[in-house]
């Protein structure tokens, strides 16, 4: 996520390679980044945060148990921003205690491409010069929404894992396009480019999906004897288990800070 973070900003001109600078513990990760990108590689945490204004906290989520005891003093007066799946806010600012914000995110795997969606909560109240940095940063991968804190996991379920899902069915689309008789390479050609088509519609589109899915349905059509059997099968109520069982494991995870 830092790399698509980076490339984001990069892409988008909202920062010049020379206001970066990356570090990791083992310095192989920072210096691959550093070498792709064009960025600053700092070789140790003084020198990575001496000038920092804005921290992106984007190691593995494990990791912030034993993170280094000097981020408390390195980061004070900054603002932090992690990606850190499952860790509050609350966990957060002890390892940050005197940041002056924090900010947890949710973004999700197509923010690699700049298509992503991530939503955000702060810790505390934000100052609009802090906002804009937010949404900047943020926007530089896709879209971004502010929530409370609250509903990240709910947003979990939903955009955090819901690429895996929408990937999920489209591995099925295509299965079910073999069985019907077509090559595998036809089958898989034509359920992505249906996938995607119908995303770019929908986003495009002032439109519902439940009205764009009738506009598609003709009375004892085709796409109506389709439909019938997603009924039949329950796949509505079937997505509102997928969903909460991840909101379910988000927060159970969120409970072992």
């Amino acid at each position: 996520m830092a790399s698509a973070i980076v490339n984001g900003l990069l892409a988008t001109e909202a920062m010049k390679p020379a206001n970066i600078v990356c570090y990791s513990a083992s310095g192989q990760s920072a210096a691959a980044l550093s070498q792709r990108s064009g960025i600053g590689q700092a070789d140790d945490l003084p020198e990575l945060l001496q000038e920092a204004d804005l921290v992106v906290v984007a190691f593995k989520p494990p990791h912030l148990a034993t993170a280094d005891a000097r981020l408390a003093t390195l980061t004070i007066g900054k603002l932090v921003l992690s990606v850190l799946a499952a860790k509050t806010t609350t966990h957060l600012a002890k390892v940050f205690p005197q940041a002056r914000n924090i900010i947890r995110t949710m973004p999700n795997t197509p923010s690699a491409i700049g298509a992503g969606i991530t939503g955000w909560c702060a810790y505390q109240p934000i100052s609009a010069s802090d906002r804009t940095l937010v949404t900047t940063v943020l926007g530089s991968i896709g879209q971004e929404l502010e929530v409370r804190e609250e509903k990240i996991d709910a947003l979990m379920g939903v955009s955090g894992c819901g690429p895996a899902f929408v990937f999920e069915f489209t591995g099925a689309l295509r299965d079910a396009g073999i069985a019907a008789g077509l090559e595998a390479a036809e089958a898989e050609q034509l359920a992505i480019a249906t996938v995607l088509g119908s995303a770019r519609l929908m986003a495009r589109s002032d439109n519902s999906p439940e009205e764009l899915r009738d506009q598609v349905t003709s009375p004892n059509g085709t796409t109506f004897a389709g439909l019938q059997v997603l009924k039949a099968h329950a796949f509505r109520d079937t997505m509102l288990e997928v969903v909460a069982a991840a909101k379910a494991r988000s927060a159970e995870l969120a409970q072992g800070d």
